[in-house]
């Protein structure tokens, strides 16, 4: 059986399990909260407990999918048990960050941009991405985007009164629907090319303060009041996703993948949510 072992089955791993269980897909994602293995089980998923003995799935494991946060040492699963790139497997997953390129003062930025991340998230992404390549496995890097979807939208904050326009002059973010991320990752699946690197990301990298204006649009409701960013109050986290403007470019997974774009805007993702909603 056709079996994916999902490292860290987190929000886009179930997207694409979403997809390919109804193709008579076996998948496996790891946990590290009991309480979420009946959610898993429930959802068609064979749960496995981390830390833990990947032994086993990884025998039966066709594919892996890698999701999991890295720190300063890099994958936890690789530093945990490097045996798993002696895995028999077709195809390997890394899904990574655009935050791996760093500042580009709001340019474009192509898989063949150099990575020079400037915070230690895309640090960290950088020596993960390199960790898997040396495995020598069938390894395919996914440059995410930010990524949103249902249950990860903008409308919550819009509806309740806390959201806010921070407005930087120059400042793009590219984003990218979960349904979105799970088709290109099966079309990847479908069309293997190891070593390929893909950007993620719909086609209008836009201001985060005109991705809020359209939410309240689309509600009804007034724009959420605008707060220049040297004044805003933000957590470190948050204020250092503004310290890297870029535009991404997807034309790869179009061209390679032949995929076309379930939610190629912002514009169309958040009809969705709403609709949905």
């Amino acid at each position: 059986m056709t079996t994916l072992l999902s490292l860290g089955h987190g929000y886009s791993a179930q997207a694409l399990a979403r997809l390919l269980i109804p193709q008579g897909w076996a998948v496996i994602g790891t946990t590290r909260r009991p309480e979420k293995a009946e959610s898993l089980r429930k959802a068609g998923i064979e749960p496995l407990m981390w830390p833990g003995d990947l032994g086993p799935a990884l025998a039966r494991a066709t594919h892996i999918l890698v999701s999991a946060g890295p720190d300063a040492a890099g994958d936890p699963f690789l530093v945990a048990q490097p045996a798993i790139a002696q895995a028999a497997v077709h195809w390997v997953g890394y899904l990574s960050t655009t935050g791996v390129y760093g500042d580009h003062q709001g340019e474009w930025v192509t898989e063949a941009t150099p990575l020079t991340p400037v915070s230690p998230r895309g640090t960290h992404r950088v020596l993960a991405e390199r960790q898997w390549q040396e495995t020598g496995l069938p390894v395919h890097i996914f440059r995410l985007a930010g990524v949103y979807g249902p249950g990860r939208g903008p409308f919550e904050k819009v509806r309740d009164g806390s959201a806010r326009r921070i407005i930087k002059p120059g400042q793009f973010f590219s984003r990218i629907h979960v349904d979105d991320i799970a088709q290109v990752l099966a079309a990847s699946i479908a069309r293997p090319n190891p070593g390929a690197a893909y950007n993620v990301c719909d086609d209008e990298p836009a201001p985060p303060e005109d991705v809020l204006s359209h939410a309240a649009a689309l509600l009804g409701l007034p724009e959420p009041p605008a707060i220049a960013f040297d004044q805003a109050e933000m957590t470190p986290m948050a204020r250092s996703f503004y310290s890297e403007s870029k535009r991404v470019r997807n034309d790869r997974i179009k061209a390679e993948l032949g995929v076309k774009l379930l939610y190629p805007t912002y514009r169309e993702g958040l009809a969705a949510l709403m609709a949905s909603d």
